[in-house]
């Protein structure tokens, strides 16, 4: 038996977006049916980053991503974020695969948030906010465009080089560049931001806005005001990531935030344990953190396909 090694360019052949939304949404339903396990990710500060371990195991696959956030990285010409999947066979714990898990990161993340608004936005929403056009904005964006029909997708960010290039790669798509408050007027809004002070005020918001707070995924980071969250129906991905890493860990950390407010997770409104959207005029967030099982059922997706491709993949012996 030998270990495959699949590189950028090669999960990058393998993977869709299509695909990948289907199997991130079918592992929430896996988790919260007890299907799957998964502690929370390890962190690892140094001095210009962090390094986070995530470990889990589904049904059939298991697997631990290292990934990295390095926010000087573009400086260098290198992501922020970098990542290294270690797929292995449950059963016996050899590695069936090692590969790059950068795009894994990229893609997942984007279909966790449009599984988050296909249960938690208003079906008819017809605008996309993104606050942030980095890396995350395009899967973002590719996401959701796999659930809904946008008659304007509104884009801001502090470095105009970047909306420069996420409308140059989209050129058929109404997209405009926008002011924050603009961009927050809209149905749907994703934040990617890597701040640590709020930055979205309640005041711009549109009545019924969903929003996907992504950015927040470390200790002290923090998108939005605290009157939104408090305000809000708020889902999270993982209650203990989120109260200590995501959206609501500040105002969780200042005594200002309750995690008993926390309305579900998102595996339990997809499995239909708790409704989503109750009215068409109230404020929904999705607390993504970023968590393990989805990036091993994306791996376990890539894997299969590899497997079943006529085209030979490298391979060595990582055990004797």
């Amino acid at each position: 038996m030998a270990t495959l090694l699949l590189g950028k360019t090669d999960v990058v052949e393998l993977m869709d977006m299509k695909s990948t939304i289907g199997a991130v949404e079918e592992v929430f339903v896996h988790w919260v049916n007890g299907k799957a396990s998964m502690p929370a990710k390890v962190y690892l500060s140094v001095e210009k980053g962090d390094f986070r371990a995530m470990p889990a195991a589904l049904p059939e696959a298991s697997g631990l991503k290292w990934v990295n956030v390095h926010p000087a990285n573009s400086r260098l010409g290198l992501p922020t974020v970098m990542g290294v999947l270690i797929y292995s066979d449950p059963e016996t714990g050899y590695p069936l695969a090692v590969m790059d898990a950068t795009q894994i990161t990229c893609y997942r993340t984007g279909a966790a948030s449009a599984v988050a608004s296909k249960y938690l936005a208003r079906p008819e929403s017809k605008t996309l906010g993104l606050v942030g056009a980095g890396c995350q904005a395009y899967t973002q964006l590719e996401a959701h465009l796999e659930i809904y029909n946008f008659d304007r997708i509104d884009v801001c960010d502090i470095d105009h080089k970047r909306l420069e290039s996420i409308i140059d790669y989209y050129p058929d798509l109404p997209i405009g560049i926008k002011s924050l408050e603009e961009v927050c007027a809209c149905d749907i809004i994703c934040t990617t931001t890597p701040v640590r002070k709020p930055i979205i005020r309640k005041e711009w918001l549109m009545p019924g806005v969903h929003i996907n707070a992504v950015g927040a995924d470390a200790p002290g980071k923090q998108e939005l005001e605290l009157a939104i969250i408090n305000d809000a129906r708020v889902v999270v991905d993982d209650p203990e990531q989120a109260t200590k890493a995501g959206e609501i860990n500040v105002a969780v950390s200042h005594g200002r935030y309750n995690p008993r407010m926390i309305y579900a997770t998102l595996g339990e409104v997809i499995a239909g344990y708790k409704p989503g959207r109750c009215s068409d005029t109230e404020t929904t967030i999705f607390d993504s953190t970023g968590i393990a099982i989805e990036d091993i059922a994306v791996a376990r997706m890539i894997y299969n396909k590899a497997r079943q491709q006529s085209k030979r993949y490298l391979e060595i012996d990582l055990v004797d």
